[in-house]
């Protein structure tokens, strides 16, 4: 049995390496560049260790194991398909399912009867069915549920976490007929340690990813709001949800940015689908808009303080720390950071990043901006501490603050060596 599995980014490449300890794995990604740092070993997500990538490489010759390729040919022998391609918002914030269609089409090409193609990418319910089989009919010629079937499992991988890999978190399948279903979760089930929950249907197990970041997004979005509530109201936000913690069942988030390709986005492909079927949501889009407002509110309190202390906003120096949607992870994809530095550049403030897990060149490439190659030893007007990076807790304030100069920690690495926090 070969798998294929097409797209090997933050999910598809831990996915891979997993299943190729068991079985035959072709992973296949249209970049070029991507597969050719991949079979030498180098994972630039930096999910999957050398020692790891490199194992499951050599073991890819003989056997099991995974052969890492941008030749559509390569998967003409696979029985299942697995996608794990992204999926989107365009600037519009509809969801943007080009490199699902492109994905399908690729397996298409290739598809054989009594393949199974099974989708991990979030989507809205009904995607696969309505959106993503049409396309591997006209493709392949082939009928579905006659000569092909089709599986959803949704990803749940968090980028940059060690800990919550993707065999230790249960794994949710479904199938489009009872037996395709138990084929899918008997292949998951053959190499997830948590083991695996098999939905009545692809649309449950569609609805249930949308639905665990969305919930997130909101109790992110009633922790920001109370925020700026305390902050208003003179009182240490920090302090008030440690307070109410010691409760047995209040639940312990915090306030701050929230980007990145799940929590961030995941909510939108809800909404579109409710609206397509005539209802408003009215809490996941308040949840939404509150959240896509904080990255200006934090540059507003960031020049408040820098009036307070008399500093001359326009064409003042700031340093940003941090341009990744989270800490220990080199992930900048649709990262709310940037909303900062384009509200702080509003002002007048001249600003510098300085980052040292994000490539330098993704970030031009996406939001035109400059990353500095190491940490500046030059003075500035102002510190934001953006992003939650181990390293940034060991910064040396004292060689980075001119006289004046405020601190803003948005993640509170610093304590009380900041002004503020969010």
């Amino acid at each position: 049995m070969e798998i294929g599995i097409i797209g090997l980014g933050y999910v598809g490449l831990p996915l891979a390496v997993l299943m190729s300890k068991k079985y035959k794995v072709i992973g296949f990604d249209i970049k070029e560049e991507r597969v050719q740092q991949l079979n030498n070993g180098i994972d630039t997500t930096l999910e999957v260790s050398e020692e790891k990538l490199n194992e499951a490489i050599k073991t890819g010759s003989a056997g099991n194991g995974l052969l890492c390729t941008d030749k559509v040919e390569n998967l003409k022998e696979c029985t299942y398909y697995i996608v794990t391609v992204p999926t989107p918002v365009d600037k519009n914030n509809r969801p943007d399912l080009g490199a699902l269609y492109s994905a399908s089409k690729v397996v298409g090409s290739v598809l054989k009867k009594g393949d199974i193609v099974i989708y991990e990418s979030t989507v809205f319910p009904g995607a696969t069915e309505e959106e993503c089989v049409p396309v591997l009919e006209r493709v392949s010629g082939l009928k579905f549920n006659e000569d092909f079937f089709a599986g959803y499992s949704p990803e749940r991988i968090n980028p940059g976490d060690k800990e919550h890999t993707v065999e230790k978190i249960v794994k949710v399948t479904s199938g489009s007929t009872p037996q395709a279903a138990q084929k899918v979760n008997d292949l998951y089930k053959s190499v997830i340690e948590a083991g695996t929950h098999l939905a009545p249907s692809i649309k449950v197990a569609e609805a249930a990813k949308v639905i665990e970041n969305s919930q997130r997004d909101i109790n992110i979005a009633f922790v920001n709001e109370l925020a700026k509530i305390f902050n208003l109201l003179d009182i240490d936000t920090n302090a008030v949800l440690e307070a109410a913690g010691t409760k047995w069942n209040f639940l312990p988030f915090r306030p701050g940015l929230v980007g990145g390709h799940c929590i961030g986005v995941d909510p939108y492909y809800l909404a579109q689908k409710a609206q397509q079927v005539g209802y408003h949501p009215e809490i996941i889009l308040a949840g939404r808009r509150l959240n896509d407002s904080m990255g200006y509110y934090v540059a507003s309190q960031v020049v408040k303080l820098m009036i307070k202390r008399d500093i001359v906003v326009n064409g003042a120096n700031l340093l940003m720390m941090g341009i990744t949607f989270k800490e220990n992870c080199p992930d900048v994809r649709n990262t709310k950071i940037v909303d900062v530095i384009d509200a702080l550049k509003d002002y007048g403030i001249s600003v510098e990043i300085y980052d040292p897990w994000a490539d330098s060149s993704e970030v031009m490439k996406e939001y035109g901006l400059k990353v500095l190659n190491s940490q500046p030893d030059k003075k500035y007007d102002a510190l934001v501490f953006g992003v939650a990076h181990w390293q940034f807790a060991q910064t040396d304030l004292e060689v980075l603050k001119n006289e004046h100069c405020i601190v803003y920690d948005v993640k509170g690495i610093l304590g009380e060596k900041a002004e503020k926090r969010l």
